[in-house]
């Protein structure tokens, strides 16, 4: 196979101080590619198509990584469902495009797990796709994410745009969101016990049954497989499945990760689980066969990780 990516291209990683994009650019550099551009909110608003087109006019990356979206819990997607599609779209179809038609030889399209129907057979393979319904709380996110899959998978087949994508699972690690409603279950879980761990609290309440099964995904781990992709994946026009799943292949249940979680921040007091509070979907696990087949593994075990993550949550300013 011929070198897809090499060191001496320039890279733009659309998207970089999120949390996924962030750790993309760590292991970009820790792989010796150096030609990096990076753009601020500020310095070009991806939903804006005459100014993305401007820039790549300009820029011309050799190789993309899109990591930038739109994103939120399942109150704001409930509640904003219009600017979640319509800035999604955007965002893609303004890189995409823009991409392609400046000769950018290889793209690199960052989804996400929810874009499988609720009801899946597990654990979730990459033919599962449109498969089913989808989960009601996050389909306007869904579809967009699906709608850049199609996109790059369109691309791709008819005119051999170089485009791929890739699906993680629930991810957590350094630059993670720790906002006492908006964050995801792990950060959130790890502010709860540190502010009761602080207070002195003899206990935490956490919500459901703590029975639902979920799989996690050390942020690093994704920066590392998008690198590996890049330098590996390129799969046939004419496949069916145009993306990789991104995850461990094991989950564990809320309540194990919650003892996790207190075990690291060092809280030695009792969990309350309230039964009045919904559990959501019972299980949701990515069979990660393909890549793995394709030779890249996760190496950070969640122990290990969570008790990085909660030194992380320690120094960052946004615990507010």
């Amino acid at each position: 196979m011929p070198d897809l990516i090499n060191p001496a291209d320039r890279f733009f990683v659309a998207g970089h101080r999120g949390m996924a994009g962030g750790a993309i650019v760590r292991a970009l550099q820790s792989q010796g590619y150096s030609q990096l551009l990076t753009a601020s909110r500020q310095e070009l608003d991806l939903e804006d198509g005459n100014a993305v087109q401007a820039w790549f006019e300009v820029n011309r990356p050799q190789v993309v990584v899109l990591a930038a979206a739109k994103v939120g819990g399942i109150y704001a997607n409930d509640t904003y469902p219009a600017d979640f599609l319509l800035c999604n779209l955007k965002i893609q179809i303004n890189v995409i495009e823009s991409a392609w038609r400046t000769g950018t030889k290889r793209l690199l399209f960052l989804g996400s797990s929810c874009i499988y129907p609720k009801f899946a057979e597990q654990p979730i393979r990459e033919e599962s796709l449109l498969t089913g319904s989808l989960e009601p709380t996050n389909e306007w996110y869904a579809i967009a994410k699906i709608a850049g899959i199609k996109l790059c998978q369109s691309l791709r087949k008819q005119h051999g745009f170089n485009a791929i994508s890739l699906m993680p699972t629930n991810l957590y690690g350094p630059g993670d969101n720790y906002h006492p409603k908006n964050s995801h279950v792990l950060p959130a879980l790890i502010r709860r016990f540190h502010e009761a761990k602080v207070a002195d609290s003899p206990n935490v309440t956490c919500w459901g049954t703590g029975s639902p099964m979920r799989e996690f995904l050390h942020v690093d781990d994704l920066g590392a497989a998008c690198v590996y992709a890049l330098e590996n994946y390129n799969p046939d026009p004419n496949d069916p499945v145009q993306h990789l799943n991104v995850g461990t292949g094991t989950d564990l249940s809320i309540k194990h990760l919650a003892e996790l979680v207190k075990s690291a921040v060092g809280f030695n007091g009792e969990i309350i689980w309230d039964h009045t509070k919904p559990d959501g979907t019972p299980k949701k696990q990515l069979n990660v066969q393909r890549i793995n087949n394709l030779g890249w593994h996760h190496k950070i075990e969640l122990r290990e990780g969570i008790a990085s993550t909660y030194n992380d949550f320690l120094t960052t300013d946004f615990r507010g």
